[in-house]
């Protein structure tokens, strides 16, 4: 297969007419150009020059090739021109994003991070074992995550903890509450948030003391479910973290249960973005308060 090195090194000897001239346009020794217009000949099957005591001349083959190999020359150059003006891509930071956590601070994460970032960046949601999983797959860099009582396997650091609460419509008589006993919701509608960890543990905890509410809403999307909660649809379980303006979050007795929220880095982290990336610095200094 021809190359471009044979390309220019031919056009260069027809430009200059000379292979001593060629050789020191192109910044190579002679014998090294030589060699290269005779590994052409050979490629093509045929003679491309006729070296004559004081010039050079194209043989047939010679003439027919010389406007293919300009083509060729041209556009190897508006390739290197075009293509070249171009911005480097950068590879994104791949974060893997809790279902659970509070759209409204990751997004002032994200809008905090955008203004200084060198690198973009993705995110892909998850449950907990599913971000493990690419965690371990590398399929995510690092995942805001919840950490369990034992830990991760994975590096990672504590961001916060959190109560879950009783979530009402401020508006609502028992939003005022300290504390409220199951019992005292029991004629409460309720919204089933499907991406709470602790559904099959909540459920159980209302139905052992013999409450089953109707439910008016099942929904994965939290931020729907706590809007329905603001407006008066009915009251949900969720961690405090997920408070908005219209809800009040109010203590369950009995229901002692909290999260803890963190940051997991996979295997590669370090090496490729370093202990003291900004945006890691960015998750610490923005993360909610424990309640």
């Amino acid at each position: 297969m021809l190359s471009r090195t044979q390309i220019r090194q031919f056009l260069a000897v027809v430009d200059t007419g000379s292979f001593t001239r060629a050789a020191n346009a192109l910044n190579v020794a002679q014998p090294s150009l030589s060699g290269g217009i005779a590994e052409l000949e050979r490629q093509l099957g045929t003679r491309l020059f006729v070296r004559e005591r004081r010039r050079i001349r194209l043989t047939e083959a010679g003439n027919l090739l010389l406007p293919m190999a300009r083509a060729i020359e041209r556009e190897f150059h508006q390739a290197e021109t075009r293509v070249g003006q171009l911005p480097v891509t950068v590879r994104p930071i791949r974060l893997g994003v809790l279902e659970s956590l509070a759209s409204a601070w990751l997004a002032g994460l994200v809008a905090g991070y955008g203004r200084t970032a060198a690198e973009p960046l993705e995110l892909l949601e998850g449950g907990e074992r599913e971000l493990q999983a690419a965690l371990a797959s590398e399929a995510v860099d690092a995942a805001l995550t919840l950490i369990p009582p034992g830990g991760l396997r994975f590096a990672h650091e504590v961001l916060w903890h959190e109560p879950y609460r009783l979530a009402l419509p401020v508006n609502h008589p028992l939003a005022r509450r300290d504390s409220l006993r199951a019992e005292e919701v029991a004629g409460e509608t309720m919204l089933a948030r499907r991406a709470c960890e602790l559904l099959g543990e909540t459920s159980r905890f209302f139905t052992e003391r013999g409450v089953r509410p109707r439910f008016a809403l099942r929904s994965d999307n939290d931020d729907r479910v706590l809007a329905m909660v603001a407006a008066g649809l009915g009251v949900t379980v969720a961690p405090n973290s997920l408070a908005r303006a219209g809800v009040a979050m109010v203590g369950l007795a009995d229901f002692a249960r909290t999260r803890t929220i963190g940051l997991a880095y996979g295997p590669h982290w370090t090496a490729q973005f370093g202990p003291g990336h900004p945006l890691v610095g960015l998750v610490r200094t923005t993360s909610p308060l424990s309640a």
